[in-house]
This record gives C-alpha cells, structure tokens and sequence, in this order.
C-alpha cells in the first residue's frame, strides 16, 4: 500500500463520522509527507490546520492509522508544507522510532496584545469594542473564533471567503469587526470595508441613479479586506446580487480576503442565487451556536468587569440560568439590572433581580405555540408556501419542511401523531411518525439540520 492509499483509507474513515463542511475545511489539503521508522508525518497547509488537527482530531487519526497498518504506526505530527507531485512512496518496514513534534496552537489562541479602541476606515467605522480580547470563547463558537483568527493571520488565504453563520445576537457581527480591528492593528495601512448587506444594496441603488457605477465599484473591489454583515437581506435582490457576485470574483482573483456573516447556511438562503451559494461555500463556513451555562457566566462575568460593577456568584449563576437564547439578550438582561440598581441606588440581590428578569423567559417554560404558528414559521424559514405544504405533493422542497414540522410538533408541543396527520392536510399517522423518526436519526451527524432546528426554534419562541 502506497502513501496516497493509505490516506485515502484514512480520509474514508474520517469522512463517516464528520459533516461534509468540516471534512472539506480540515483534511481537503492534507497528504502523507513523510513516512520514517514507526513515525508518519502529515503534510497540512497552514499553522491553523496544524493545530486544529493537533488539537481535535490526531486521536481519531492515530487510531485510524494502527488499524490499517496492523499497529505498526506509533507517532503521528504534522508538518506545514505544499503537496509535491511525486512518485508514491512505499511504506517500508518500521525499525526505529522518532520523537513528535511539540504540540502547537499557533493561528487560533486569542492575541494578548493591545487592541483598537475606534478605528475608521473611511466613511465606514469599525467599533473598536469588537476585538478577540472581548470576545468570549465557548465550545458553540470556538471553531468560528479560530477562524476568524486565522484568517488574520493569513489575509485571502485558503478560508477566503469565511462564512460565519449563526442566530441573531450569538457574536457574528463582532467576530467581523474583530477581523478588521486586528488586521489594522497589525498593519494600519490595510484597506478594509465593513458594510451590511442592507448599505451594499442601498450603495448600488444610489450608484445606478447617479450615475457612480464607477465610483461604486472602485470603493468595492479596490479594498484588501471586505467584511459583509447579514448577507440573507440579498434575497430576492436580483440587481445586488449580480453586481456583490461580481465584487466577489474581481476580489477573490486578486485574492483579497472576504469575510460574510449569516444567519443561516448559504444553501438554507431563500432566493440566493446558485452561484453566489457555490462561491460562499467554497471557502470555510463556520456555525456559532447558542452559549452553554459555563460561556454565559463567563460573558456575564466579563460584562461586569467592563461595566465595573459587582455582582454575587449566585446572582450571575442566575442571569446565566434564566436568560439562554442569545448573547445580545444576555447583555440587556445585565444592562437592566444595573439601571434598576443603580436608579434606586441600592445593592443588587438575589431577591432584587429574579422580578427584573421575569420579562425573559427560560427556555423550559416558553411561551405557547400553536400548529398553525409553527406551520407559518417553518414555511416562512423555508420560503414555500403554506398551502403547498398542506397539499399532496411529494416534492423535496416541501416535503422536508413538512417533516421538520412533523417533528416539532411531536418535539416541542407532544402533539399525538394523529393530530399530528390533521394538521397536515389530513395524513395518516404513521407518516407523522415516519417523519419525526426519520429527523432524529438525522440529527445525530447533521450539524445543518441541527442549526436549520435551532434558528427555526429561536424564530418560533422570540415573535
């Protein structure tokens, strides 16, 4: 067995237990570089992927390796390098042994360094506020957050463009600008451009108007850096679509980095045209999730230190415990309990804060939905029509949004699968079941189906 077979076995392997999105992003250019005594060496091609192999999948890898090798493979490192054309090695007989590299994390820990506190990039302004420095990390973000910093460490790299994706308030917007106030920190001369979607769009309908196409395009494809907030509002904008489609190209020749923010996957985009999804998608796509218990202490803790005000432990563990969905609510929740405290004068405590939070509710005691308001819901995520989903045909594109709502009802609302059926246009009970079944064993690899079920929940219980 040649050093390409063995890899490809190993990949084959990998490739069933990860998405195709993490596939593609970590092992798309890793190879076999060195084979010597009982040591492999893994050629990546760049630090960050060193260190996130290192990191999160050598134990996956090395297993891998011992069972197609008979256990004759004892070491495994990896090595920064570009993949030669050459003749396919042989795997000799291992006699020795050879020492591991040391473990790095260079391209993804959090810089210490002093960050921007305004910086302006033309018209456009970056908040200096939004830096790694305050962003905090948790197993939800981290992949996000390594990538954002790798790809300051290497400008229109290999993840251009970075597509970040998430629900509202979950930290897109600062993971952007964190990009900007860190390449400008690093080299001020660097050209950069933050801008919504909404500002792009409103940008070239001016343009068109006065007469500036000329003006439009040298402030757009003249930049080294362009950061694009919220790229869903393109939807249906056929005109902006065109003319962002042929920013991205003139950008990415000269290989200029882009960076765009979401809230959801390109493909789950209603009326985003197939060759901006191809092009979003070809660099790296990164989810940010929902904290966990431990991130939301954390955030409240460092809220708290910027804001200079105390707060007891158990009045934290609270906050964290009672507001759950986003980032941005978390903050509120914080900023009110200040405000009320602060107006009265008067120490916070246990007692004080659990009326100022009433106004958000827990996730374990949401408000009440009803079928048909889920229904709306998922079709509006969908972009398909209601009555199309209560109809009779089979289509792809209505009948996974008609099984996701099989299983939410079933999930959410313990509706029985007979009344399931009914609200359904009247199916019988075992497609219900046929559906929620089929949408659980899903859930188990689908990290898109399970952020799509995500942001659906989040739209269901915030309006």
């Amino acid at each position: 067995m040649n050093t390409n077979e063995l890899w490809q076995a190993v990949l084959g392997e990998l490739e069933l237990s990860l998405s195709k999105a993490n596939f593609t992003t970590w092992f798309k250019q890793t190879f076999i570089s060195e084979v010597r005594d009982h040591a492999i060496i893994v050629g990546v091609p760049n630090l960050f992927t060193k260190a996130w192999l290192e990191k999160k999948y050598s134990k996956e890898i090395m297993q891998s390796l011992q069972d197609l090798t008979n256990g004759t493979i004892k070491q495994l490192t990896y090595r920064v390098e570009a993949r030669q054309q050459a003749p396919q090695q042989i795997i000799p007989l291992f006699d020795g042994s050879s020492q591991n590299e040391p473990p790095t994390s260079d391209g993804y820990q959090p810089r210490t360094s002093h960050e921007p506190q305004e910086i302006r990039t033309g018209e456009f302004s970056l908040n200096g506020k939004y830096c790694f420095g305050t962003f905090i990390v948790g197993k939800q973000n981290e992949l996000a957050h390594a990538a954002a910093q790798a790809v300051c460490a290497q400008p229109g790299g290999v993840y251009n463009p970075l597509f970040i994706y998430g629900g509202v308030g979950l930290g897109k917007t600062h993971l952007l600008q964190a990009v900007g106030n860190e390449l400008i920190r690093k080299s001020p001369q660097t050209r950069i451009l933050y801008v919504t979607s909404e500002r792009f769009t409103n940008d070239f309908i001016g343009a068109l108007k006065g007469g500036r196409m000329v003006e439009f395009k040298n402030r757009y494809r003249t930049v080294d850096v362009l950061l694009v907030d919220d790229i869903q509002f393109m939807t249906g904008k056929e005109g902006t679509q065109e003319e962002f489609f042929h920013t991205f190209n003139q950008l990415y020749q000269n290989n200029k980095q882009i960076v765009i923010s979401s809230d959801r996957p390109p493909k789950a985009i209603p009326q985003l045209e197939s060759r901006l999804i191809s092009r979003f998608e070809q660099g790296m796509m990164a989810d940010v999730g929902s904290p966990d218990f431990e991130t939301r202490v954390a955030i409240l803790e460092t809220k708290c230190r910027e804001k200079t005000y105390a707060l007891e432990h158990d009045i934290v563990h609270h906050i964290a415990s009672v507001v759950q969905t986003n980032v941005r609510e978390l903050e509120g929740a914080l900023n009110k309990i200040i405000a009320f405290h602060q107006f009265k004068n008067t120490r916070a405590t246990l007692d004080s804060v659990k009326p100022i939070l009433s106004s958000f509710t827990p996730s374990n005691t949401r408000k009440t939905v009803t079928p048909k308001q889920l229904i709306q819901t998922v079709a509006g995520y969908f972009d398909v029509q209601i009555v199309d989903l209560l109809g009779a045909s089979r289509q792809k594109r209505l009948a996974f949004p008609r099984q996701i709502i099989m299983y939410l009802m079933r999930e959410e609302m313990k509706a029985s699968y007979p009344s399931i059926g009914t609200e359904l246009g009247g199916r019988d009970h075992t497609t219900a079941m046929h559906a929620y079944e089929k949408i659980c064993n899903c859930l188990v690899a689908d990290e898109k189906l399970q952020h799509d079920l995500e942001l659906i929940k989040q739209k269901l219980y915030t309006y």
